[in-house]
């Protein structure tokens, strides 16, 4: 089941990057697509094998190096976190009018779309932070930094035009000292930051229930 699981979460932010950086991050799309498939394989690498693909697990089962009895559920974790990232990405976008909704909360509708999207970006960011920095399964890699810098810029391009991408109250605080974020919106960052930071050490536990 975990490793069901950690192919879910990859697939999801793969898709999800793909359906709002092809959008919103013009000729960079690729940069983020790229980068967030990077984060996610460091990240649950040592998991599943970090598929995020059904082709690529139909090849790795062919190869000899996937159990058959794991890829029906591989298959059907990726299409579930597509499915759903391609949904929610969709709800984001309808919600956006070509300025961040962080802009735009006094209209209705806008600060859903905000709590999402710093809540999935926080979650990102946790997420890779403890596979790659405190996993046993990692423990000693030289790449942490980098999977880590690379999952703000991915989410920074795929979801900043949604929330202003802050994904950390400190950069929450920052952002509103210097006006670059009315003081009345800070609240959207601090909860969907810690609320994801929270979801995130919960999935942890839970995909690396022997850690």
């Amino acid at each position: 089941m975990k490793k069901y699981f950690v192919e879910f979460i990859g697939t999801f932010f793969l898709i999800l990057a793909i359906v709002m950086a092809a959008n919103l991050a013009g000729a960079m799309a690729p940069l983020a697509i790229g980068s967030m498939l990077m984060v996610m394989i460091y990240a649950g690498g040592h998991i599943s094998g970090a598929h995020f693909n059904p082709a690529v697990t139909l090849a790795v089962f062919l190869r000899g190096k996937c159990d058959a009895k794991d890829v029906a559920p591989y298959m059907v974790a990726q299409l579930v976190g597509a499915a759903l990232a391609s949904v929610i990405g969709l709800y984001l976008l309808a919600n956006n009018g070509g300025e961040p909704s962080m802009n735009k909360l006094g209209n209705d509708g806008m600060v859903l779309p905000a709590l999402l999207a710093e809540f999935l970006g926080t979650f990102a960011l946790c997420w890779v932070i403890l596979h790659t920095a405190t996993a046993k399964g990692t423990s000693g890699n030289s790449f942490y930094g980098l999977a880590i810098g690379f999952t703000v810029l991915a989410c920074a391009y795929a979801l900043g035009g949604i929330s202003g991408g802050a994904f950390n109250p400190a950069v929450a605080l920052g952002i509103s000292i210097a006006e670059m974020s009315a003081w009345p919106n800070i609240w959207v960052f601090l909860v969907a930051n810690f609320a994801a930071g929270a979801a995130a050490a919960f999935a942890f536990k839970f995909a690396n229930g022997d850690d």
